[in-house]
């Protein structure tokens, strides 16, 4: 256990997870240093738009649901509605979301994210010039107060998400393209984080990467549930409900069991290391430490490391 709380950073890469491939060296060096596994969602509504699965899944990741079905309706108890803002809910957490997406500004502002653009990193506001990678991760850094040595911080928390299209728009590689951008931050944080530094020893680092909209029939080799197909039927019923499955001692009505989040968490001397070697589903599948865990749980996972909410689970 950390001495002091934990200030985390999130690199989201939405719809990104297919297109990791064996070049993108830094994602897999950090899998084999980190504790991976997969974060299950829920099914996606029928006819739902791109526009709306990024705002849902979103929502499900930081355990929000409720507020994103619930969009007219007020977010604070001071005006008499549910407890929706990160701030309340996880004692006084204060959190940023790096995006350029126009519904996870909305939504972010309504849940009490600071709102900050991607072109304020990826771009230098005097030139527009391209900013180097270990500048943007210096800056991202910077907002949980790490620098030259440690400061007063900006925020416990800080999420970036990359989108399709969000880093470079230019040709029909853009999805693609765009895995380099957290590939490429991933490679510099962990330079700036070195271990035994002060920023890797309360620096909590998740890279988690969705594969967008999906269907089973699509991706049949994603799924990751038991199958009961060859167990006796008559000893089927014994067979127990995995725990992702589950919400306190009731079923979850609606998961998807194909298609997860793929998920590693980095801390130096705090996580456990798996035996992941590569940032893949079929690895996470055979060697990842964490198995599966249902997606609005993570934050409650990460808000344990910053000291500002109880344990989740074992």
């Amino acid at each position: 256990m950390a001495d002091k709380p934990s200030r985390a950073l999130v690199l989201y890469g939405d719809g990104l997870a297919r297109f990791v491939n064996p070049s993108h060296t830094h994602l897999h060096s950090l899998a084999s240093n980190a504790s991976c596994g997969f974060l299950s969602l829920p099914n996606a509504p029928p006819s739902e738009s791109e526009d709306e699965r990024i705002a849902r899944e979103f929502a499900v990741l930081v355990d929000a649901y409720e507020a994103y079905t619930n969009p007219s309706g007020s977010t604070t108890k001071e005006e008499g509605g549910e407890n929706f803002t990160i701030s309340e809910r996880f004692m006084g957490m204060k959190a940023a979301i790096v995006t350029n997406n126009p519904s996870l500004k909305s939504f972010g502002t309504r849940l009490g994210f600071s709102v900050l653009p991607n072109d304020g990193f990826i771009k230098s506001s005097k030139s527009q010039a391209e900013l180097p990678v270990e500048s943007v991760a210096a800056e991202l850094l910077k907002l949980l107060g790490f620098g030259q040595t440690v400061e007063p911080r900006q925020y416990d928390l800080v999420f970036v998400h990359v989108g399709a299209g969000e880093v470079d728009v230019k040709n029909d590689q853009a999805i693609a393209d765009d895995v380099e951008y957290p590939n490429a931050l991933v490679g510099a944080i962990m330079n700036i984080g070195k271990p035994g530094t002060e920023i890797s020893l309360h620096l909590h680092l998740s890279v988690v990467m969705s594969y967008g909209g999906t269907s089973e029939k699509d991706d049949v080799n994603l799924s990751f549930s038991i199958s009961k197909d060859g167990t006796n039927s008559n000893l089927s019923k014994l067979v127990p409900h995995q725990s992702y499955t589950m919400r306190g001692e009731a079923l979850r009505k609606d998961v998807r069991h194909h298609s997860p989040m793929l998920l590693a968490q980095w801390q130096y001397a705090v996580t456990r290391k798996d035996m992941a070697e590569t940032f893949s589903f079929e690895d996470f599948k055979e060697h990842g430490g964490n198995l599966v865990i249902p997606a609005d749980r993570f934050l409650h996972e990460v808000a344990f490391k910053l000291w500002k909410a109880p344990k989740y689970g074992a």
